[in-house]
């Protein structure tokens, strides 16, 4: 015989009824105060997340989003700080996209860009490779803080080093050239030398960043990949072109969107070596806004020439990233 629950027929007790909605009560507290503690966590986390986040987001409204909107409503005005500002409405930009040294000063400066940031990248890219390459730790360690050191200098005080460097009479560049028996170059008076000079000296001193992503990006790269490509007999250079490139192109494409931002804005290197001469030959667009706005006390016309720099940079950069979707390979 089976053990069977005997149940009485009639009507269920008070204390079992009673006892029933105490337990059910309970579990509803219980779940109401811990629906109310995981409330109060998440608010205590959003809370926490919004005072983390306040410093940078009042630093980018004060310091970036404020400023650009003061240069485009200040570029409707004509303003040279003794006088009240008096409205001209794109008056300013007319004046600007007939001038002859703003128009230069673009021409100079995408020159600039695409000399730079190409150069600066092959470097950068060199350098990594070689790097990450077979040595000991310690030697890898010294050559990536020499590498990173010019970086954390100023540029002028690099610019003014290298004005010396490049002397025409005295440099020791031209010393060097004249050892293999290569004639004096003038690199800081004529025009062609003096692109030259304001680009060498940007690359010494910037690749470092770009070859800190590179060393970065290349350590990603599981090595299963490179070694599977040796058992199939691929070649150094061949692995570095078939894999390397393809699977270190995210990293090219920050260090090339954050290596173009920069160069559009130079100013230091030319304005100390060559202060935009020959002629007008190294004048930058960020060295004409100085000219014009502190020199020449027309504020107006500077942050319209401002305000085009910003919508090339915007431009390139958007069009950086149209292009990235072709040849940019995420794992």
């Amino acid at each position: 015989m089976t053990n069977t629950e005997i149940r009485p027929v009639g009507p269920e007790p008070a204390r079992t009824r009673k006892s029933r909605r105490n337990r059910r009560t309970g579990q509803t507290r219980k779940a109401s105060e811990s629906t109310a503690a995981t409330t109060i966590r998440t608010r205590g986390t959003r809370l926490l997340a919004v005072l983390f986040l306040a410093p940078t987001v009042v630093g980018i409204v004060v310091f970036t989003v404020v400023p650009i909107v003061g240069s485009v409503v200040l570029s409707l005005f004509q303003w040279d700080v003794i006088d009240d500002p008096r409205w001209t409405g794109a008056a300013n930009y007319r004046e600007i996209l007939t001038d002859s040294t703003v128009l230069v000063s673009f021409r100079n400066t995408l020159v600039f860009m695409v000399l730079a940031v190409a150069l600066q990248l092959l470097i950068a890219l060199v350098l990594a490779i070689a790097v990450n390459g077979r040595m000991p730790k310690w030697l890898r360690s010294v050559f990536r803080s020499a590498f990173f050191f010019p970086l954390v200098l100023s540029a002028a005080s690099i610019s003014v080093v290298m004005k010396y460097l490049f002397n025409q009479d005295f440099g020791p560049v031209n010393w060097l050239l004249g050892t293999v028996g290569i004639p004096s170059v003038p690199w800081l008076t004529s025009e062609n030398g003096a692109m030259a000079a304001v680009v060498l000296a940007y690359v010494w001193q910037q690749f470092g960043f770009s070859f800190l992503l590179f060393v970065g990006g290349l350590n990603n790269i599981p090595k299963e990949v490179h070694e599977a490509a040796s058992l199939d007999g691929a070649s150094g250079v061949r692995k570095h072109l078939a894999i390397t490139l393809p699977l270190l192109s995210p990293t090219l494409l920050v260090a090339s969107v954050v290596g173009i931002i920069n160069a559009l804005q130079v100013f230091e290197q030319p304005y100390v070596l060559t202060a935009g001469g020959p002629g007008d030959s190294t004048r930058t667009v960020v060295m004409v806004i100085y000219e014009t706005a502190f020199e020449q006390l027309r504020f107006g016309e500077a942050s319209a020439v401002g305000v085009l720099l910003f919508a090339l940079i915007m431009a390139v950069t958007a069009l950086q990233f149209r292009l990235s979707r072709r040849y940019v390979h995420y794992q």
